[in-house]
């Protein structure tokens, strides 16, 4: 936990970091009013791979976690489409492709969704009476491969990340569930929050354990290449 607070000053000396947010987890799969105290994560846009790289074998961060943590999941992630700021930014800039050029065929792999929202205090009470119900419908979903809930401040600043088998089992789970889609009606009728943003990613490359093993195991081809420059890589 003092690593959240000691890891700042180095962190905003790394170089080729552009983007960057140190988060605490919920307990299981989603946001809870507990959190993890055993289970933290990075979030960091970088210039380029060789900036990633850079802080990966260099940086006394990740060396940290490798001797004191009792497991770690790296995962690099172009990002496809992001809609909304944080903190004022657009950190998530799709990565480009050539007019008439061919879609990846990464593209009809695992997708990976990153969603934040600065809930207003107001709508505390009902923002969390919420979770129970689209947190059903998340575990319903067969085709979700992973998921957790993050924060970066206490309650009122919340994300999630989760990863799915492709495009359609996000659409399936944001559209066709009934819980889920009322939850986001009352969330625009009543202005919940000042602040969101809502990105996809392709995962194109993972390593290490989450939960015991690799989520994107076979799902990933190892090696695969970045699809474009200043792809975020997250840590956990």
């Amino acid at each position: 936990m003092r690593h959240m607070a000691f890891d700042r000053p180095v962190l905003r000396r790394t170089g080729g970091l552009l983007f960057w947010r140190l988060l605490g987890t919920g307990r299981g799969a989603s946001m809870t009013f507990g959190a993890d105290l055993r289970r933290w994560a990075l979030l960091a846009v970088w210039r380029d791979e060789r900036a990633a790289e850079e802080f990966l074998t260099r940086s006394p961060i990740p060396a940290r976690w490798r001797r004191e943590a009792v497991e770690t999941w790296d995962v690099r992630l172009a990002p496809i489409s992001s809609r909304g700021r944080w903190k004022g930014v657009e950190p998530f800039t799709p990565v480009p492709r050539p007019p008439g050029h061919a879609p990846s065929p990464a593209a009809a792999g695992p997708v990976a969704v990153l969603t934040r929202a600065s809930i207003r205090p107001s709508r505390l009470t009902a923002f969390y009476r919420s979770v129970p119900t689209v947190d059903r419908w998340l575990r319903a979903q067969e085709s979700c491969i992973a998921s957790v809930g993050l924060g970066e401040w206490p309650l009122a600043r919340q994300a999630t990340f989760s990863l799915w088998r492709d495009a359609a089992a996000v659409r399936a789970f944001a559209y066709a569930g009934r819980e889920h889609r009322e939850v986001v009606e009352r969330v625009r009728a009543h202005d919940w929050y000042s602040e969101e943003l809502f990105a996809r990613f392709i995962p194109y490359a993972s390593a290490g354990t989450w939960g015991g093993a690799d989520p994107l195991a076979g799902l990933v081809s190892p090696g695969q290449g970045a699809p474009g420059q200043g792809a975020p890589s997250g840590s956990a």
